[in-house]
């Protein structure tokens, strides 16, 4: 990802989507200052990389009442075909799949241990977000910040700090989801908070441990193919 531009980043993240199937032919993307957001980039990348895509067939833009930008009915298969992580790229999310299973386990069993009240209200308000949410990129917006507050409640000091630099990391790797499939994820969140809340260190840090597990092989560019 590194050896990208910002906006190669971003095409490649929605076509890997489109090729897999996450997003369907017709489907309607967030408005452009969500695609920022849900992706962390700025508005202007995620503008120039949809402009790009447009250019190319893979999304269509419609204006008027019912507009926006919608996933082409027939992508160009020798474009999506270019917009695939290199076997580098998947190596380095595997790495940082690894490194951030380890601190989740860590920063779990402490945020069940120091945990304040206020913090697992923070955290079951942010599961009711993620419930109510209506597409992928607000979801991801939430789903960070719950789990940024679940390392910070576990009172870990500068390890918390390490800890979110590589959530941070491996964020970039997001790639659009079907907002049903996040909606069940979310399960996970709601079965955290409630053991967090009743101080049960080795339920809580299986949960996490099951949920890391199963989200990396499906939510991740060069995860998902394989």
């Amino acid at each position: 990802m590194e050896r990208r531009s910002a906006m190669d980043a971003v095409r490649m993240r929605i076509g890997m989507a489109i090729s897999l199937g996450l997003l369907k032919p017709g489907e309607r993307l967030p408005d452009q200052e969500d695609v920022a957001l849900g992706l962390s980039v700025s508005p202007i990348t995620a503008r120039l990389a949809l402009a790009s895509l447009a250019e190319q067939g893979v999304v269509v833009r419609r204006r008027g009442r019912a507009g926006g930008t919608f996933v082409a009915d027939s992508p160009p298969t020798e474009v999506l075909a270019s917009l695939s992580a290199s076997p580098a790229e998947s190596q380095a999310v595997n790495r940082l799949v690894h490194r951030r299973l380890l601190f989740e386990c860590a920063v779990t069993h402490y945020a069940a241990v120091n945990a304040t009240a206020e913090r697992l209200d923070e955290l079951e308000r942010l599961t009711r977000e993620m419930a109510k949410s209506s597409d992928w990129s607000y979801y991801h917006r939430m789903d960070e910040q719950f789990h940024q507050l679940v390392g910070t409640a576990s009172c870990l000091d500068t390890a918390v700090e390490v800890y979110h630099e590589t959530l941070a990391e491996l964020y970039d790797y997001f790639i659009p989801y079907p907002i049903e499939k996040l909606h069940t994820s979310n399960r996970d969140h709601i079965a955290l908070v409630a053991a967090l809340r009743a101080r049960k260190v080795k339920e809580a840090v299986e949960i996490s441990r099951k949920h890391v597990d199963i989200l990396h092989c499906t939510l991740f560019m060069g995860l998902a193919q394989g």
